[in-house]
């Protein structure tokens, strides 16, 4: 999810299409937050580990 944050993040940037960049922001961040959740061993979406 983190890579598809950022892969919409350049194309957004690139393109200067702004809904790209406002969803790759979004993906970016839940992304981030279920990596940290999931590294202190909370469950994520039924799973034990986020990656």
């Amino acid at each position: 999810m983190i890579a598809l944050g950022i892969i919409l993040l350049v194309v957004g940037f690139l393109t200067g299409i702004s809904i790209l960049w406002t969803l790759g922001v979004i993906l970016a961040v839940v992304g981030a937050v279920f990596w940290v959740m999931g590294s202190m061993g909370h469950a994520v979406a039924g799973r034990r580990h986020y990656w």
